[in-house]
């Protein structure tokens, strides 16, 4: 069976994407067949979509055509009469194409009495689609309300349109479970018997009326709405934990975009998906218009799936028991109201159960503060909580990312390299914070001494009236471990704080503001240990930075020397290793030349051990590898074991008597919760178990073993470019590049589709090309990069293995397991990195 449907733009901006597909359409069709005056003429309606074949989740086929009528609901009022007529045409010319039943559109079904004189006129069957659009948004709202777990008899739901034909067909549905409404009219003249009598008088004592919707805005968290006025509603008034669910077009919120607002929801009501049983012909690379339905399109084609060629959902009063009925047929055909969405976008489960607080805090409002304290204390939460409440206080968008990589899980429990799930399910950790567990999770000698320190009721933070003397036994360890001359220690509660009085000192003891840096580094993210980041992206939104602060290329000895030598620089800062710029090891002699330079120019030299310090690397420190003596040194991450926040700047006597010996500056740097005693012994646990171990010996023998066997489990996929690093500090960098895939798509699909689209992009104008070539340029980089993060997705779902990218390069996966991994878990990862190479490989082969 083959059906028509007429739809119409629903917003300005909807009127000229119609215009601009009719403009493709009609200049494809003129570059096809040569100027035909009758092409370039006023036509009634648009094509616009052509089903060929529909196939539903039962087998059951059909066919059909979509075609727009270019007018807005503004136009179509302020005409309506011209507009029926046009209707009719558009109906008299589906008919013409062989249709057997024809899907009104939005105001195209209301004009003309919601349809009743186009059923009357047209020669064959006609629908609104209301029905299907008003069960949609009746299941949407049934599955919410079950997620919340609101009782019918608790929660009002506020009604719009009423008693618009969605509206009253709703509302049905809505008394018949039990539900309290609020039912929004517009009419204030119209009497209150006249407008109930809608609805059958044993449902009129769970019913209230109000002509004022802004009186309901604080009385009310559910709303549906379905009014042909649209625009009505100002979501900057409804109260905080508000559902909207906007039934079909125009919308009832105010605005084109969604509410910036994090506190409301406004679901897409009236609208379906297709699961993947349903096929609407044509589909290629799972491209196929299959989401976010509308209801009236979708109840069209079901009809048809049915070979159901009668009139349905015409006029106002639709019957609840059809509405059932057409919404049942649907959803045995594959036609579901869930996935939701927002203005398009898809809103998950879990985004709608984090409004769920909303709702328990009506049962709360009256507890004190002590009393919601104690409450969240001792609530027993799920991972699922945990990432609601990340969502809505502390980062939306991390919670976004790390569900679409497949990386959303929280962690309950860790030991050694392992870490464990809600459900006790354990994953092997290649990344232990970025550096800081060394020593793996829970090590067990740091944790026993921090229990006793704290169980002896020892002092903790007691700066200015007291000298803390376990920080003191640290500031003396680390001088005697540290290479060089470094004497005096400065402590804080992280590294990007470490480097940021590592600025301090350069610049107050060389009264030079200058410092150079190196291109591909990583400091942190603080304003001045960003200014000597060498990263553009993390950058640019913060300029301006630092003045003064120079950019040297990594491991180009020669344009570090001209820089030295011809601009009076303070100090130079670097990493032994690049860490977060993708595991950059520097050619063989760079770093000593490097000090013979900073020497030569009387510049400090301050090398950033944050990541690369404490046996990572096969050395106690980095710059070992080379007998770098540095005169300032940065600690961190793993100083405390990964117990707790610890930063360290360690300089010579010399610099520090230079930067702050005196009266009037030895307090010129000071940090409230730096130098506390419980992270002081922390890292002198951690320090003694480190070396009590060998693991810097460990991490030297392991890590040479992992990357002999990296390497050879990969030496046959060109997409795997290098495996680099030293110790336990590796990098897998990818070399899978899709430079030129964009623009070689669209030129095979420029010569393939009808007409001469490469003139067309002649013409376009220059700055127009330009924004095109840059936009493919970024893709062709993000598809490089989304290959890599399919790696990290399924070493993690298939194999229970936790890796990520550095933060400089998203195309290098850094390997950095604790210095404690067995040989047993080595052989886990290179077989499990194996197998995981061997299933993308049908990407290159």
């Amino acid at each position: 069976m083959k059906f028509g449907f007429i739809a119409h733009p629903t917003s300005v901006l909807l009127k000229r994407y119609v215009k601009m597909l009719d403009l493709f359409e009609r200049t494809s069709s003129d570059f096809i067949d040569g100027y035909d005056r009758d092409l370039w003429s006023k036509k009634n309606t648009v094509p616009f979509m052509n089903f060929e074949k529909i196939v539903s989740a039962t087998g059951a086929e059909c066919e059909g055509v979509v075609k727009y009528m270019p007018l807005t609901a503004e136009e179509m009022l302020s005409s309506s009469k011209e507009t029926l007529a046009r209707i009719k045409q558009g109906v008299d010319d589906l008919t013409e194409q062989g249709t057997e039943i024809v899907g009104l559109g939005g105001f195209t079904s209301i004009v003309g009495k919601r349809g009743l004189e186009v059923a009357q006129y047209a020669n064959i069957p006609v629908t609104s689609g209301n029905s299907l659009t008003t069960f949609s948004a009746y299941k949407a709202l049934e599955q919410i309300l079950e997620w919340l777990e609101v009782a019918p008899q608790n929660e009002t739901i506020c009604i719009l349109g009423y008693p618009g034909s969605i509206s009253l067909a709703l509302s049905h549905l809505l008394l018949r479970r039990g539900f309290k409404l609020c039912l929004i009219h517009r009419t204030e003249t119209t009497p209150a018997e006249q407008l109930l009598a809608h609805l059958p008088s044993k449902y009129h004592g769970q019913v209230t009326l109000s002509a004022d919707i802004e009186s309901c805005y604080q009385k009310y968290k559910i709303f549906a709405g379905a009014t042909s006025a649209g625009g009505i509603v100002d979501p900057d008034l409804l109260q905080s934990g508000s559902i909207f669910i906007d039934v079909a077009l125009p919308r009832d919120i105010s605005g084109d975009y969604r509410p910036k607002r994090q506190d409301i929801l406004v679901i897409d009501g009236g609208t379906v998906t297709a699961s993947s049983d349903v096929k609407l012909g044509g589909e290629s690379l799972n491209f196929a218009i299959k989401q976010q339905i509308n209801g009236c399109l979708a109840e069209t084609m079901v009809l048809a799936l049915e070979n159901r060629n009668e009139t349905f959902s015409i006029g106002r009063q639709l019957d609840p028991d059809k509405v059932i009925e057409i919404g049942e047929l649907a959803q045995k055909h594959g036609f579901y109201s869930y996935p939701f969405s927002s203005y398009g976008e898809r809103v998950e489960k879990d985004h709608i159960l984090s409004f769920k607080r909303y709702f328990d805090q009506d049962k709360r409002q009256e507890n004190s503060q002590l009393e919601f304290i104690d409450s969240v204390i001792s609530q027993s939460v799920s991972a699922e909580d945990t990432f609601n409440r990340h969502r809505d206080y502390i980062n939306p968008l991390m919670v976004d990312f790390l569900k679409m990589q497949r990386c959303d899980r929280v962690f309950v429990k860790g030991e050694g390299t392992t870490l464990f799930d809600e459900k006790n399910e354990p994953f092997l950790d290649m990344v232990a914070g970025f550096g800081c567990l060394n020593l793996g999770h829970s090590p067990k000698e740091v944790i026993d001494s921090v229990t006793q320190y704290l169980n002896e009721q020892k002092t903790n933070f007691v700066q200015y009236v007291s000298i803390a003397q376990e920080t003191a036994k640290l500031a003396e360890v680390l001088s005697h471990i540290s290479p060089g001359k470094l004497q005096r220690t400065f402590f804080s509660n992280s590294g990007t704080e470490a480097v940021e009085a590592a600025i301090k000192i350069a610049k107050s003891a060389t009264g030079n503001a200058k410092i150079a840096y190196l291109k591909n580094s990583y400091h942190g993210k603080t304003l001045g240990a960003l200014s000597i980041t060498g990263r553009e992206k993390h950058r640019k939104d913060f300029e301006p930075l630092l003045e003064h602060c120079i950019e040297v290329p990594f491991g180009d000895i020669a344009a570090l020397r001209l820089v030295l030598t011809e601009q009076d620089i303070g100090a130079f800062i670097l990493e032994p290793i690049q860490g977060e710029g993708g595991v950059i090891v520097p050619p063989d002699g760079y770093l000593t030349q490097v000090q013979s330079l900073c020497h030569q120019t009387d510049t400090l030299l301050m090398v950033d051990e944050i990541q690369t310090g404490l046996g990572r690397t096969g050395r106690l420190f980095a710059c070992e590898w080379e007998n770098i003596q540095p005169d300032v040194l940065m600690l961190s991450k793993s100083l405390s074991g990964g117990l707790m926040p610890i930063g360290a700047t360690l300089c010579t006597t010399q610099v520090w008597e230079k930067a702050y010996g005196s009266s009037d500056k030895f307090l010129l740097h000071t940090s409230t919760f730096g130098g506390g005693n419980l992270a002081s012994v922390a890292a002198l646990s951690s320090l003694r178990s480190l070396i009590s171990q060998d693991l810097t010996a460990k991490a030297l023998e392991m890590g040479n073993y992992f990357k002999q066997e990296l390497q050879r489990v990969t030496k046959d996929y060109d997409f795997i470019g290098e495996i680099r690093g030293k110790g336990l500090m590796l990098g897998i960098a990818f070399s899978n590049s899709f430079e030129n895939a964009v623009e070689a798509c669209v030129r095979e699909f420029g010569t393939r589709l009808p007409g001469d689209w490469f003139t067309i992009y002649k013409f376009l104008p220059d700055e127009v090309k330009q924004h095109l070539i840059s936009a493919m340029t970024r893709m062709e980089s993000s598809l490089s990069e989304m290959f890599c993060m399919k790696f990290v997705t399924k070493l993690g779902q298939d194999h229970n293995i936790l890796t990520f990218v550095t933060a400089n390069s998203s195309t290098v996966i850094r390997v950095q397991p604790p210095l404690v991994i067995s040989k047993a878990e080595v052989d886990r990862f290179v077989c499990a990195f194996a197998q995981v190479c061997e299933e993308m490989s049908t990407f290159n082969n």
